[in-house]
């Protein structure tokens, strides 16, 4: 039996967690390029503890604009170092009034309003369709939200996330046109990361750490760095607790072997055999193994 991976993909300060061993930066090549950074291992508390994999989304500071981070080779990276659940953690706009800075968001819908990223590894030779109907997992949630509420963490379960392209904040119109969609979040980078986790048959959790109140509320300066960067700071800690308590959680669930986001792939690919391109097999073999086998 494979052994639990869990990644989180998130800011560079997450990975600073107390126990953290064996740790080792391990660089990785895909067949979309390399991702963001190097992905740091390592268990927590000690031998024997559970596995845990960082990808810092933008690289070790903040290299990488949204619309140019490899989505592809991110996922596909965790995906070939044995991640099978992945914990998204990125700083959002808060859009609700209930939402204030502080505020964790478990994700479970989003609307995908970026333009200029490639949004899945199917291609040319290999046509497949993915459900995204529920773009998230509800296994991760629950865990995710347990662990906030025993730590005492403002959190709500539950929410939209607009993924817009950026890398500019929202103007004041975007940002109310986003809450008449009941959009709870605005972020840059959630997708198409969620759709290539679920075709990559990752579970995948997003949990959205509200900054600011975005530009839409009438008491709000509008965004700035130097503001979403304090509140982020402080979000980043209890982040770090979140994780700490999680990854012993979701490496001992007996659950995670059943769950459907490890089987999206069992009716998605639509190519007929015979019309398959067999270097664009290969090339999704990473991602893609277990439904179109091994390299012959």
């Amino acid at each position: 039996m494979t052994e639990p991976l869990l990644a989180i993909i998130g800011g560079s300060g997450l990975y600073e967690l107390p126990g953290l061993s064996e740790t080792q930066w391990v660089a990785v090549d895909t067949p979309w390029g390399a991702p963001s950074d190097q992905i740091l291992t390592g268990r927590l508390g000690g031998s024997g503890g559970p596995r845990l994999a960082f990808l810092p989304r933008h690289g070790r500071g903040h290299r990488i604009p949204p619309s140019e981070v490899n989505y592809r080779a991110n996922i596909a990276a965790l995906k070939q170092l044995g991640a099978t659940d992945v914990l998204s953690v990125s700083a959002v706009g808060g859009l609700r009034a209930d939402l204030p800075p502080g505020t964790f968001v478990i994700v479970d819908q989003f609307i995908d309003r970026t333009v200029a990223r490639p949004k899945s590894f199917f291609e040319t030779g290999l046509v497949a369709h993915v459900s995204v109907a529920d773009p998230v997992c509800h296994r991760l949630g629950t865990h995710v939200q347990a662990a906030l509420a025993a730590q005492g963490v403002p959190h709500v379960r539950g929410g939209c996330y607009l993924a817009m392209e950026g890398p500019q904040f929202s103007t004041r119109a975007e940002s109310e046109l986003y809450r008449s969609w009941n959009c709870s979040v605005v972020g840059m980078t959630n997708m198409p990361e969620a759709r290539l986790a679920r075709e990559a048959e990752l579970c995948y959790a997003s949990i959205g750490m509200v900054t600011d109140f975005d530009c839409w509320h009438p008491a709000h300066d509008a965004v700035t760095v130097d503001a979403v960067i304090q509140v982020l700071l402080s979000n980043a800690n209890a982040a770090r607790t979140m994780l700490a308590g999680l990854a012993g959680v979701i490496a001992g669930d007996a659950k995670a072997a059943a769950c459907a986001c490890r089987r999206a792939l069992d009716f998605a690919l639509i190519t007929a055999p015979e019309a398959r391109d067999p270097q664009v097999v290969d090339k999704l073999r990473c991602i893609a193994g277990r439904v179109l086998g091994a390299a012959p």
